[in-house]
């Protein structure tokens, strides 16, 4: 009787110990996965940077006069482009405005300006920002 109780006695021990050890697996277990989460939203954040870092806007725009008569209009055109490293990924999206004589053709610029968003907020080009000026007569 004595033997078999010392018997019970060990095995509960061991269960208990065995549970100790599951228990301390699972903990384990959702420390690895947590960290491993951790680990991918941090890489695809910095791949998402990378990405976005290699996407620039190319921008250029001139005047533009038309005669009719006697009765001359200028108006400023406006293209943008989207690129990404040296591949661009949209055609030329052309804005054309009336301009009167003397207007602020920069202040006019901005309000034009489609993908940068910078320029709309009045703050200096973002670093990708490619500006190409002409003037066309």
């Amino acid at each position: 009787m004595i033997t078999r109780l010392r018997m019970e006695r060990a095995s509960a021990e061991r269960g208990q110990a065995l549970a100790d050890a599951v228990a301390a697996l699972d903990n384990e277990r959702a420390k690895f996965e947590q960290a491993a989460k951790g680990i991918e939203e941090s890489a695809r954040r910095k791949a998402l940077d990378e990405f976005l870092g290699d996407l620039h806007i190319e921008e250029r725009r001139y005047l533009r006069q038309h005669r009719v008569l006697f009765a001359h209009k200028k108006s400023l055109v406006l293209q943008e482009r989207i690129f990404f490293r040296n591949v661009p990924l949209s055609n030329w999206v052309e804005h054309e405005v009336t301009v009167e004589e003397g207007a602020d053709l920069d202040g006019v610029a901005k309000t034009l300006s489609v993908f940068n968003k910078a320029l709309e907020a009045g703050e200096k080009p973002a670093r990708g920002v490619k500006w190409l000026q002409f003037r066309a007569g």
